[in-house]
């Protein structure tokens, strides 16, 4: 068994990032880094010593700070397993950021369907009351425009309920590049060699999903807005998620751009901020995919 200060600092850290979850304001940035301590310990360390390790710690915050810290705790203890043990096997990183993914959004989905078979808690249900509860309370004092109705609310939290699974989606490939991204350069200063993600200025997409994004947005231009069928939902869902990801091939390729020319490094850097914020200009990564127009300024360099 592999022991040490470096083990039971990372315990420590873990352990705080626990009792922090139940400290308002700082839970939030617990909550983005919480899968890291176990990531480290788990890639590190053998199966056995790292029970030892966890094991005190998840004792030790249900005695401090209750047990509900634990629910969300062994929440992301799987995921982060999972990234552990494909640090272990020497992974792609692309592979380690999809597989993470798809496990923390199945967690979500997962989630909420214990709460509403389980639990007998839909918190579908919960998010429609509150929203129309506050717009409701604004509404009473006039705090809103004269055009907005009660039918402007309902299809407010009609959209916002078919927009969850493009939610989850996000939010679940986020976290996992950002964990990726924190404990991979840890795990490297403990002498275990992670394979890197792909260079921004080399990043690719497969061509086909050009077609399946031109496909995806002609038949939402001929769907109607109002409509809660399955395609019309899908469509809602597929269409800025493509959106999202060729924004972030055009990232790629302002960054490849920069490589060429010989640009300041902070200057794609700025680019992907407008870029990411105006999704008209994901168009740039649809053309990136679809033409080699990357050659056009190799030539000219």
């Amino acid at each position: 068994m592999k022991t040490g200060l470096k083990p039971l600092l990372w315990s420590g850290a873990a352990l705080l990032l626990l009792l922090l979850l139940a400290v308002p304001v700082l839970n939030l940035p617990a909550l983005l880094f919480i899968m890291v301590p176990y990531v480290v310990l788990y890639s590190t360390l053998s199966r056995g010593a790292f029970v030892l390790h966890v094991l005190p710690v998840w004792i030790a915050a249900a005695l401090i700070a209750g047990p509900a810290v634990l629910i969300i705790g062994l929440f992301f203890l799987v995921p982060a397993i999972v990234m552990g043990h494909l640090y272990r096997k020497q992974t792609p990183a692309a592979k380690v950021i999809r597989v993470v993914g798809v496990i923390i959004l199945a967690q979500l989905m997962l989630e909420l369907l214990v709460f509403e078979l389980v639990l007998d808690l839909s918190l579908l249900d919960a998010m429609s009351t509150t929203i129309r509860d506050t717009f409701d309370s604004v509404m009473a004092q006039s705090a809103l425009a004269t055009e907005w109705s009660p039918e402007h609310t309902e299809l407010l939290i009609s959209t916002i309920i078919n927009m969850i699974p493009l939610t989850f989606i996000v939010l679940a490939y986020v976290y996992a590049v950002l964990s990726h991204y924190v404990a991979r350069r840890v795990v490297i200063r403990n002498g275990l060699d992670v394979p890197a993600f792909a260079k921004a200025k080399d990043w690719r997409l497969p061509r086909v999903l050009v077609i399946y994004y031109l496909i995806a947005y002609v038949l939402d231009l001929f769907m109607n807005s109002t409509s809660e069928s399955f395609l019309a939902v899908a469509l809602m869902n597929l269409v800025p998620l493509l959106s999202y990801v060729f924004a972030i091939q055009a990232i790629g390729f302002f960054f490849y751009i920069a490589h060429h020319r010989d640009w300041n490094r902070a200057v794609p850097v700025l680019i992907a901020i407008p870029v990411l914020l105006i999704p008209p200009l994901s168009l740039i990564g649809v053309l990136d995919t679809a033409f080699p127009i990357r050659k056009a300024f190799t030539k000219s360099h």
